[in-house]
């Protein structure tokens, strides 16, 4: 079997916010905020909210903008939260609506339409609703037989989504249609000065088939690893209206500190091992495809991987999306590889490793062929 990744797809919204707009109404909030509260934050009974700036952006992150689904409410100092408009039961849900435009260029970069796929998977943070299964409308309105489901492994679910897709080919599938859809910026504390900035919104799909006639990356290794970690955490759920609970505190939360000095190296050891069993040198692996998270993330564990000097010598070992996106959650890998899957030649080899909440680590060992 030559199980192959042949056809990537992406879609982003046009509205874009950059650090700069998005220092400014949280600046505004945290000073009207500090205002109203000054009695309580004076006593010790409330802490003053603080401030950010564009430089500490960045030089934290990376990150230089994100496209938004809809900029207006964020940058509202009052709201704080993209504006969205409620559709009807009747209507493509906004997440199957992206999902669908993603897959239908996946699809035609691959060559293939909606009776050769006979799985769809979407693999992601954040799911629009509990059920039905979005995966299952995007199923429905690309007209494609067969079954589809939804599935969440945090920033780690498209690794694992090439993983099910993997098997299910090798269970007999004929090719599997992998949707990611983060529209982020709905779970994102924008009033928070250490994860405001982080996230973007974005759709990617993927198109995994069993091949040895088109171009493609086949899936030479994949390596899955979880280990509960509360640093990384979102606690909205259906059972939130019934607790005795804050349920507008209940959104993305994470101990930056902590997630770059406990994942960085377990990830570095994950991929390490996977490439020693596999008998490929690091150093003959044209690219890193890394989650798109932190940028010092990335560089610290591309110099585990593969040597300070190695990454201090080509830094596009590990394309970085980043900046444009910002954290996509599970996309980012699809993304990276979109963007830069030219750059990898026939016999190449390259890595798709996220990692997330959990913690969870994915690592997809991938080998261009070109047809």
């Amino acid at each position: 079997m030559g199980i192959r990744i042949t056809g990537t797809g992406l879609f982003h919204p046009e509205e874009v916010i950059t650090n700069e707009e998005l220092v400014q109404a949280l600046n505004a909030y945290v000073e009207q905020y500090n205002q109203d509260n000054a009695a309580q934050i004076e006593a010790g009974e409330l802490e003053a909210r603080r401030g950010s700036s564009a430089e500490f952006i960045e030089k934290a992150s990376g990150v230089k903008r994100r496209y938004v689904v809809e900029k207006s409410g964020i940058l509202d100092p009052k709201r704080l939260r993209p504006i969205l408009r409620e559709r009807s039961n009747d209507e493509l849900s906004l997440q199957a609506e992206w999902g669908v435009i993603a897959a239908k260029q996946a699809m035609e970069n691959a060559g293939v339409t909606a009776e050769d796929i006979d799985v769809v998977i979407l693999a992601c943070s954040n799911m629009q609703r509990a059920y039905p299964a979005v995966a299952i409308e995007i199923q429905t309105a690309l007209g494609i037989q067969g079954y589809a489901y939804d599935m969440n492994v945090a920033c780690s679910a498209a690794t694992f989504g090439l993983k099910q897709a993997y098997d299910a080919i090798k269970a007999g599938a004929r090719r599997v249609l992998l949707v990611n859809v983060e529209i982020t910026s709905a779970h994102t504390d924008f009033r928070s000065r250490d994860c405001h900035f982080i996230f973007g919104d974005v759709a990617t799909a993927s198109i995994i088939e069993d091949t040895t006639t088109k171009t493609g990356f086949e899936i030479l290794d994949t390596q899955l690893f979880t280990q509960f970690s509360n640093n990384i955490r979102n606690n909205f759920g259906f059972m939130n209206p019934s607790e005795t609970t804050d349920t507008d505190d209940k959104r993305f939360r994470q101990d930056g500190r902590k997630v770059f000095k406990e994942v960085c190296p377990l990830v570095a050891k994950m991929i390490t091992k996977q490439l020693e069993k596999n008998n490929v040198a690091p150093n003959n692996v044209k690219r890193f495809w890394l989650h798109q998270a932190n940028a010092s993330m990335n560089e610290l564990i591309l110099k585990l991987v593969v040597g300070k000097q190695a990454a201090e010598a080509d830094p596009n070992l590990v394309p970085i999306i980043l900046d444009e996106f910002a954290n996509t959650s599970s996309a980012g890998v699809i993304i990276a590889l979109h963007r830069s899957a030219n750059q990898v030649d026939d016999g190449e080899y390259g890595v798709l490793c996220s990692f997330g909440a959990g913690y969870s680590v994915g690592s997809i060992l991938v080998q261009k062929h070109v047809a």
